[in-house]
């Protein structure tokens, strides 16, 4: 899953795509680099990101999805917890919808009931403006896949098809970096609930912190924890650099005769 904000402001690449024309090059450069999908956000959700509104989220990604849709031969996701965007970016050609709230905010689980697309459910304790000052766990792992075992009834229950439900522990998102780590050592837990394990690791500040690198140089270690997230049952990985990461699976697959998985 390749990464494409079109904020002024998120982690790694605030402003480089904050524009129609910019962010379709960068969109046509991942799907040559082997992309399967394409995740678009127009809201930062970095560690004391400013919220924006629904109506400037739409205008900053519905542009960017209506011109994208029929030039891609690949799905494009929305990254968004508003139910206005999940209906507009639908509307448009999105065929995902990716929420870091997992459906939580309110009218956001009918909106993507009735869009009757594919939905990535992620864990975030805390919400992305304090989410980091003090997250606090007992046992990591099992608390997270209770809270998508959770969800993921909600979600059934209230008539999402159990195969449109994918589901993300969300790295770096109200979480330190022992409770990282621990995640990912123990992602074959998160695998066992059913649904695909997408992970989001990609220039995040856990690799930061083990390397002492600063975002612009993270890319061995982000290729790193992207293989070991796919040795540990992760079927999607969402990053920031696609070719590098394609060659670096080429290569575990390979070595494990796992095959890529299916598009």
């Amino acid at each position: 899953m390749g990464i494409l904000n079109v904020t002024p402001d998120s982690f790694s690449d605030g402003g480089d795509y904050f524009g129609v024309a910019s962010a379709l090059r960068c969109a046509e450069r991942m799907v040559e680099e082997g992309a399967d999908l394409l995740d678009i956000g127009g809201e930062s959700t970095r560690p004391g990101a400013t919220p924006v509104s629904a109506r400037e989220e739409i205008a900053r990604v519905v542009p960017v999805i209506e011109a994208l849709a029929p030039r891609v031969p690949v799905p494009i996701s929305i990254d968004t917890s508003k139910p206005e965007v999940m209906r507009a970016a639908v509307s448009v050609g999105a065929g995902m919808i990716n929420d870091v709230r997992a459906l939580r905010r309110p009218g956001a689980l009918e909106a993507a009931v009735a869009a009757g697309v594919p939905v990535c459910l992620m864990h975030m304790q805390g919400e992305p403006g304090t989410m980091q000052e003090a997250p606090t766990y007992h046992e990591v792992v099992s608390e997270i896949r209770d809270f998508l075992r959770r969800r993921i009834e909600v979600c059934i229950d209230a008539g999402m098809a159990p195969n449109c439900i994918i589901v993300d522990p969300g790295f770096g998102f109200g979480k330190t970096l022992a409770h990282n780590l621990a995640l990912l050592a123990g992602l074959g837990e998160l695998c066992s609930l059913g649904p695909p394990v997408l992970v989001g690791l990609s220039r995040k500040s856990m690799i930061g912190t083990l390397t002492g690198r600063p975002v612009a140089e993270r890319l061995a270690g982000g290729l790193a924890a992207a293989v070991l997230a796919v040795e540990r049952g992760a079927r999607l990985v969402r990053v920031h650099d696609v070719a590098a990461t394609v060659d670096a699976l080429q290569v575990a697959w390979a070595v494990h005769d796992l095959g890529p998985p299916e598009r």
